[in-house]
């Protein structure tokens, strides 16, 4: 969780690292709109935990306001404070992460990807974790570091590290880790 000045400078290089970008560029704007995305969801991170002044306030409010715009254009439903540094959102389409979800550092996820609770449990998903296209993950679950979640797959069991899980319900498919999948863009 972003918690000072330096989280959000680590957190918004963590993001470009991810997508393959070293240094973010003003007309990265116009052609890459799920960076823009990714960047506005870490300014509010930012102001929503770190400022307290009128003005940041106000500010936060409006920035509340594109952030939802952008969202309902990209079909994404990513809360606040859940994603750790190193988020990569390879494509488009309909992303949706319950706020009581945990997930760790460099998280790949792709479209139409579904995080949900039961009874008030969520997913808390460990470090270097690919979530292929079409993942379901839900309930009290504990997802390892290094877990690599094929398309279409419904979680619905925890999951040890270093592993691939496919099915329905998911199960393990192969020991083989994320590694290859995955882009560290925080260390």
């Amino acid at each position: 969780m972003i918690s000072n000045k330096e989280d959000y400078k680590d957190y918004l290089q963590s993001d470009l690292r991810s997508a393959k970008i070293q240094k973010w560029k003003w007309q990265y704007r116009y052609k890459h709109e799920i960076l823009k995305f990714q960047r506005l969801l870490r300014k509010i991170e930012y102001y929503q935990n770190c400022k307290k002044d009128l003005f940041s306030k106000i500010y936060l409010l409006f920035l509340k306001y594109s952030y939802k715009k952008i969202s309902l254009k990209m079909g994404f439903t990513i809360p606040k404070n859940v994603f750790g540094p190193g988020l990569s959102i390879p494509h488009y389409g309909t992303i949706i992460v319950n706020p009581r979800a945990k997930i760790g550092k460099n998280c790949r996820i792709h479209a139409s990807t579904n995080i949900g609770e039961i009874d008030g449990e969520a997913p808390i998903i460990g470090n270097n974790v690919y979530i292929g296209p079409g993942a379901k993950l839900y309930g009290a679950i504990t997802i390892g570091n290094n877990v690599a979640i094929g398309a279409n797959a419904v979680v619905n069991k925890s999951v040890p590290d270093n592993v691939t899980v496919g099915g329905v319900p998911a199960k393990i498919i192969s020991e083989k880790s994320s590694k290859a999948m995955i882009i560290e863009g925080h260390k």
